[in-house]
């Protein structure tokens, strides 16, 4: 079991700005989720900018706490590497958001659905691996929640493949085919950049397990 007193001593400053970005990576996704499914949602990136500029603050609030603070036994390569990787979250999708909304008029009818399932899916999860960092997460939980990760990654895997393979054998319009594989493309690496982060917070685990 890691001793998280040793790791971050008494303050939980990087308890709290993790989380708190776990968090606005979630909210990105159920805000993207809100502009496809809800016509009354603002058609606009204002929540997006946001969670992506306040999700900047914190990794700069990370980068500045950690100039500040002995870390004895977690090293502060792993803090930083867990906080960049979950600001790509928020990153990327605010540039779904920006395609959506360029595109809106020629994406009448497309339905993502699904892969704002897995993305939401992903997401949730690695909001949960970061809040149980502060309850002592066990290995063997680490495990199993990254193994969930892992299944919507080759889910999502799965979806891109079908969706290309619908793509290039109907007879659309190219430019809504360069538009589609180049969401299809952002959609995915969203739920890879969700990854990304388990894999961190595993390896941070394992290490100090």
């Amino acid at each position: 079991m890691i001793s998280f007193q040793k790791l971050f001593g008494k303050s939980d400053v990087f308890y709290d700005l993790l989380e708190s970005s776990a968090s606005h990576a979630r909210q990105s996704v159920q805000s993207l989720h809100a502009l496809l499914s809800d016509p009354s949602a603002p058609q606009n990136l204002d929540a997006f900018t946001a969670a992506r500029r306040e999700d900047k603050k914190i990794t700069q609030q990370i980068d500045e706490a950690l100039c500040k603070t002995f870390v004895t036994e977690l090293e502060r390569e792993d803090i930083e590497a867990l906080a960049n990787a979950l600001y790509k979250i928020p990153k990327t999708v605010e540039k779904i958001a920006e395609r959506l909304l360029i595109c809106k008029d020629r994406l009448a009818g497309a339905d993502f659905s699904r892969q704002v399932k897995l993305m939401d899916a992903a997401a949730e999860v690695v909001l949960t691996m970061v809040v149980e960092l502060r309850k002592k997460l066990h290995l063997e939980r680490v495990k199993v929640l990254n193994e969930k990760i892992q299944q919507v990654e080759g889910e999502a895997d799965k979806l891109m493949i079908d969706c290309l393979k619908a793509l290039y054998t109907s007879e659309k319009d190219a430019v809504l085919v360069v538009i589609l594989k180049d969401l299809y493309d952002l959609m995915e690496k969203v739920v890879d950049r969700c990854r990304d982060a388990g894999n961190v917070v595993a390896h941070i685990v394992l290490k100090n397990s």
